[in-house]
């Protein structure tokens, strides 16, 4: 039977620490000519001093001492030199790594914020990459021979699929929001619905766009009732446009009424004004099976004289701010200072362009961009992926992990259609001997990182947005920790 260690006195071990040099030597050996010195040295320091915090903090060192009751120096010397290099390792390995990466999306969100909202297509993927490693017609007309227009291809693009005169695009929709309200009604009122003064995450408010935008704003009827003649008791000489904000992230419900849009445009033509729209969410097609939502080209059937929205969420393409209308107003913005500011990088227009082609064919649409895949797609496709992603496991490790099938519910995400409930599938994780807490947080620090939710002290793994290649290293993922916690 091995005899316990002896605790050792931490204050003591602080002599055994080894040198810079010495660290720097072994990383060397084994990087090779793959770091330079200073990166190596920074490493090599940044793990003593990780080390030499620990000790300081009363933290007990006993690994490499197992049936040692007495190590000697050269024992906890070479015990501490190993933990420093393996630090040191970790360190040089983060550094390596690009902070921004690939996560595995098992949370159930289709446009999920914080983890980037829309995926790109393929084919979306490919055009950036393309246009990224050379050279690009972005302003050069290719048949004349002379300077192009920036977002041509686009403009003509959103013309076709929205029935727009015209189209501007710009980083993102709050932007665009603040852009177009700039532009039309700098130094004037702009009047919106109370029940319309909505924050689109981050604490970004409708009041606050309007204040940095120069619009004084002018709010009417109620949080749940807004008529047609609110809008018209408020319409004065200051008036510079009519503000219509499509509450995409929150509903409204019971004693409700708003204005009809066709109602809002006709009073704000017959008083020479304009209306803008901020759709938000953005949608050009409506995918089956979930609540509909107010398209663009409705918007542009009932008279609105400029609609924004956004180009990752219910698009599925690459941020940005998306701007149709009237050539009357867009010419503005597209002369306007402000506009070289705000315009699209060449990588975004390519994204944007494939995108917004693949709209051209509504089902190819459906098939070939992912957040309407994700969107349109049975729960069945995501109970046959759990059962791939248990499979894959085997039985020893799902046995570990207590793994089962689950129905489960998934959200949009992304501000839109909040009352809808996504029917979905997931794999259930409930290990004795581990919270759902730590394993999450493990799942998080894995290579690649998986996020997940956790619900009634079970890790669920929502198989909805997990992709059919992602599913052997998610498995991978998950047997490893079994095997590395002991479970």
């Amino acid at each position: 039977m091995a005899t316990p260690s002896k605790p050792i006195e931490n204050t003591s071990l602080l002599r055994y620490l080894p040198s810079v040099d010495e660290l720097m030597e072994d990383l060397r050996s084994e990087s090779g000519e793959g770091s330079s010195g200073s990166v190596l040295s920074g490493a090599a320091r940044e793990a003593i001093d990780i080390q030499r915090r620990r000790i300081l903090a009363g933290e007990r060192f006993e690994n490499g001492f197992e049936g040692q009751p007495s190590p000697d120096a050269a024992q906890i010397r070479a015990a501490l030199h190993r933990e420093i290099l393996r630090e040191a390792r970790d360190l040089l390995m983060a550094g390596q790594t690009l902070d921004l990466r690939h996560v595995i999306n098992a949370t159930g969100i289709v446009l999920h914020t914080n983890l980037g909202r829309a995926p790109l297509s393929e084919a979306a993927c490919q055009a950036l990459i393309e246009v990224s490693r050379g050279y690009s017609n972005l302003e050069y007309d290719l048949e004349t021979g002379r300077r192009g227009k920036r977002g041509a291809a686009i403009e003509s693009l959103l013309q076709k699929l929205t029935g727009a005169e015209s189209a501007v695009t710009v980083n993102n929709n709050a932007a665009a929001v603040m852009f177009a309200i700039r532009t039309m009604a700098e130094g004037k009122e702009a009047i919106v619905s109370r029940g319309e003064l909505v924050e689109i995450g981050g604490s970004f408010r409708i009041p606050d766009i309007m204040a940095q935008s120069g619009a004084t704003m002018v709010e009417v009827g109620s949080t749940n009732k807004t008529r047609l003649s609110d809008y018209e008791q408020a319409i004065g000489p200051d008036t510079g446009l009519l503000l219509k904000v499509h509450t995409s992230n929150y509903r409204i419900i019971g004693f409700t009424e708003e204005v009809p849009l066709k109602e809002l445009t006709a009073l704000a033509h017959a008083r020479g004004l304009p209306v803008l729209e901020d759709l938000g969410s953005g949608c050009l097609v409506n995918p089956p099976g979930l609540p509909r939502e107010p398209t663009v080209s409705a918007s542009v059937e009932a008279g609105v004289d400029v609609i924004t929205f956004s180009g990752d969420k219910l698009l599925g393409g690459p941020q940005a701010g998306i701007i149709v209308g009237k050539s009357e107003w867009l010419d503005k913005l597209k002369c306007h200072p402000m506009m070289r500011a705000l315009r699209l990088d060449k990588l975004t227009l390519a994204a944007l362009e494939s995108t917004l082609r693949a709209y051209l064919d509504p089902e190819r649409a459906m098939r070939e961009v992912p957040a309407l895949r994700m969107l349109a797609e049975g729960a069945e496709s995501a109970r046959g992926r759990a059962e791939a992603l248990l499979a894959a496991l085997g039985e020893n490790a799902a046995r570990a992990l207590r793994a089962e099938l689950a129905e489960t519910e998934g959200r949009v995400g992304g501000g839109a259609m909040p009352l809808a409930e996504l029917k979905s599938w997931a794999v259930a994780l409930k290990p004795e001997g581990i919270s759902a807490d730590r394993m999450d947080a493990l799942l998080r620090a894995s290579d690649p990182p998986a996020v997940t939710r956790i619900h009634e002290d079970r890790l669920l793994l929502d198989m909805r947005c997990v992709s059919e290649a992602e599913i052997e290293p998610l498995a991978d993922i998950l047997k490893r920790l079994a095997e590395e916690a002991e479970i």
